[in-house]
């Protein structure tokens, strides 16, 4: 079935938002009162706040405090519309884009585009390392990774061999990044704190955290002074830290890890998390294969000064999926990157060219990440200087919590999100540790699922086809 959101005269500038993380939001908000008729699409319901996502692997928080759905944010933008669908054609002769729900494809014309499709979980070339060792880019993620780290530890109770057991309780963060740091500082305060004394025949409190990376630091980007830092309050925690470690395969039972010196060597683990990388979105490529645009090797589109592709001034490419030396992926960059396209888009309705925007400039806010409880480290530059002010401990944890906090969606969300963080940090309590059996194995169904009909519809061909061969003949 496929529908037209096409309108016979429109009345005003259509702007086509594609994503609904930081950038696609954000663009959207921007343009609330601009003479524009705003449609976003994205696929998936809600505006995930990222950042955070490791806190609902890990018990902290819930989802729908850091997912509100899309919808109810911009229900009174009057100037907007949300459409469900994965986009999956980008038309910029016609100005069209073509997005898929089920079996309903709808086609939406623009005037002007902004795409925040933001970015995927990369794993290097071996996409089949996702069925053993999930990413931290969606809420399906974060399900699936709280159903498998807890059932570890069930499973475990159940076990009478020490070697099984040992498996079961070594948890495997590939990727010493910001993520990986925070993954795997959790695990290890969940384990030493929360499940303490909860178990009859194991001691969580000996569970394995291993934190892993082909980097020669933890925290690369912050600086030796920080990431030595970090690394110690990891090493406080009982996380084993190994770096210079290549990840060669991945299977169920564990991994297997070449050494800087070629040494390969296996390490047992049911549960792992890979936080080692991000692809951009495939939108990029089909941009790529009609404008001619070049991509980086994450597959982020080179923009133009203005955010824009080249020769199409209309088309805007912001979030994770752009590429601008000295903007990183985080999620200032995407607000601020949505904000300027947006901008861009209201002073051309004003008369301003395109030749006549100013070149995007990238504010650094910062950086921050949490190790644990009350440790986090924070660097933030110092205005009109090259230098930067860096800190670490309680004071950088407090920094970390209050800037979430402001940058949630919603009121009862930040209410929420700090009552659980009072509990969860004052007491050994997390209130978010349900799971079930469908979070854990779902993915993978689906995965089966979706192969299964694919090979069904290749049979199906064959039969056609060979059925008009022997007309033929």
């Amino acid at each position: 079935m496929t529908t037209s959101d096409t309108a016979t005269s429109p009345a005003r500038h259509r702007v086509v938002i594609i994503g609904s993380g930081f950038g696609g939001l954000f663009a959207a908000q921007r343009l609330k009162k601009a003479d524009v008729d705003v449609t976003l699409i994205a696929r998936t319901t809600h505006h995930l706040f990222q950042p955070m996502l490791y806190q609902v692997a890990t018990g902290i928080v819930s989802e729908g405090e850091i997912a509100p759905a899309t919808r109810i944010i911009l229900r009174d933008q009057r100037n907007s519309q949300v459409l469900l669908g994965d986009v999956f054609e980008i038309d910029v002769n016609a100005q069209t884009v073509t997005s898929r729900l089920l079996e309903r494809v709808t086609v939406t014309p623009y005037d002007s585009l902004i795409i925040a499709a933001g970015a995927d979980q990369s794993y290097f070339g071996h996409d089949e390392f996702a069925e053993y060792a999930p990413g931290m880019k969606t809420i399906d993620h974060a399900l699936e990774l709280r159903g498998r780290i807890l059932g570890a530890f069930e499973q475990a109770e159940l076990s009478d061999d020490p070697a099984e057991r040992e498996k079961l309780l070594t948890f495997v963060v590939v990727g010493a990044g910001a993520t990986g740091v925070e993954m795997a500082g959790q695990i290890a305060e969940m384990a030493d704190r929360t499940l303490k004394g909860a178990f009859r025949h194991i001691d969580p409190t000996k569970a394995r955290v291993i934190l892993l990376d082909a980097a020669p630091a933890v925290l690369a980007p912050y600086g030796p002074k920080l990431s030595a830092k970090a690394q110690r309050r990891l090493e406080k925690l009982g996380v084993e830290i190994q770096l210079n470690a290549m990840v060669t395969n991945l299977d169920y039972d564990g991994l297997e890890v070449k050494d800087s010196d070629g040494t390969v060597r296996r390490i047992e683990a049911q549960c792992k998390v890979w936080s080692a990388g991000v692809q951009a979105s495939s939108l990029g490529k089909v941009l790529a294969e009609q404008t001619g645009v070049e991509l980086d090797r994450a597959g982020r589109v080179k923009v133009g000064p203005d955010l824009t592709v080249p020769d199409h001034p209309n088309v805007f490419v912001v979030g994770d999926m752009m590429a601008v030396d000295g903007v990183p992926g985080v999620a200032q960059g995407a607000i601020q990157g949505g904000r300027y396209a947006a901008d861009a888009i209201k002073a051309e309705l004003r008369g301003q060219t395109p030749d006549q925007r100013k070149p995007f400039s990238y504010f650094d806010k910062g950086s921050m990440a949490t190790i644990s409880r009350y440790a986090a480290v924070m660097q933030v530059p110092i205005p009109f200087t090259k230098k930067k002010f860096e800190t670490e401990g309680y004071f950088a944890w407090l920094g970390w919590l209050m800037l979430h906090l402001v940058y949630l969606v919603g009121f009862r969300n930040r209410l929420n999100t700090f009552i659980n963080w009072f509990f969860a940090f004052t007491t050994r309590g997390r209130t978010q540790l349900a799971v079930t059996e469908q979070q854990v194995y779902a993915r993978t169904a689906m995965g089966a699922l979706s192969e299964l009909e694919r090979r069904e519809a290749e049979e199906i061909q064959e039969k056609m086809a060979r059925a008009q061969r022997r007309q033929g003949a």
